[in-house]
């Protein structure tokens, strides 16, 4: 269970800007944000399956993916965190690698996929849910969404929940910059949770009342579950990039900065 939220094409000083949360088993392996060794990527890593679920290279292009929540998933199925590695490993466009997606997405489980290159103003959106429904592959358009684990701005209460903060505290700020850390901090580890009667009813009401908020933190069979890192990502007319990250590392929360400049193709 993750979600995030970010506006595209519609702020006075940045093209993008995301908040996401991710979350996952404490146990399991996870490297924070930074640049892959003798790799073009910076991301997050999970060490287990390799891939990653939020990542950006040099060139402008950026990818990051939520899991559809579903009864049950296929354990077999490809790994969803190699999908935006192999984006941005290629030289296509969000459109052409979404189209390239589409003829194997039965073989994944249910994903939610962004494709973005700030170079040439394009994001494409991919699911490959509702089950036994065709692909569906969507261009993006200026406003701010949010992203959980249905479909594009499906009404969540999770999701409605965040999307209205932020666009409270995007108006708060209007056109000076936003201090990310802050917007961390008052709208990512909210932990109010949705009255039952506002819940999917997918999986067990335990489980998604339990992950029906914004931050999540559960004990279960199998460890402790939960929000395990926000990160926030802003990109400026510039094509400065810059990185915030909060993440778990041993059950401490620790922070780290980083920022990049697009190095745009002659």
């Amino acid at each position: 269970m993750c979600i995030a939220v970010f506006v595209w094409q519609d702020h006075p000083l940045y093209p993008f800007l995301l908040l996401l949360n991710r979350d996952e088993y404490h146990n399991r392996p996870t490297k924070p944000i930074s640049w892959w060794e003798g790799c073009k990527i910076m991301g997050g890593r999970d060490e287990r399956a390799g891939g990653t679920w939020l990542a950006c290279t040099r060139e402008g292009k950026l990818a990051f993916l939520t899991n559809v929540l579903e009864l049950n998933p296929v354990p077999e199925a490809k790994s969803r965190g190699d999908l935006p590695v192999r984006f941005l490993e290629s030289s296509k466009s969000p459109l052409e690698f979404a189209e390239e997606v589409a003829e194997e997405a039965d073989q994944y489980n249910g994903f939610n996929l962004i494709l973005t290159d700030f170079c040439s103003k394009a994001m494409v959106y991919i699911s490959n849910r509702p089950k036994g429904k065709p692909v569906s592959i969507e261009v993006v358009s200026p406003g701010i969404h949010v992203l959980s684990n249905a479909r594009l701005d499906s009404p969540w209460h999770k999701a409605q929940r965040l999307g209205q903060n932020f666009k409270e505290l995007l108006c708060k700020y209007g056109k000076d910059e936003v201090p990310v850390k802050e917007m961390v901090e008052q709208l990512m580890k909210d932990t109010v949770k949705a009255d039952q009667n506002k819940l999917p009813r997918i999986r067990s009401l335990e489980w998604e009342f339990n992950t029906s908020s914004i931050f999540v933190e559960v004990d279960t069979s199998l460890g402790r579950y939960g929000t395990r890192s926000t990160a926030a990502v802003s990109a400026k007319e510039s094509g400065e990039v810059s990185i915030f990250e909060r993440y778990l590392e041993k059950e401490i929360w620790k922070e780290h900065s980083l920022k990049f400049e697009i190095e745009k193709a002659h």
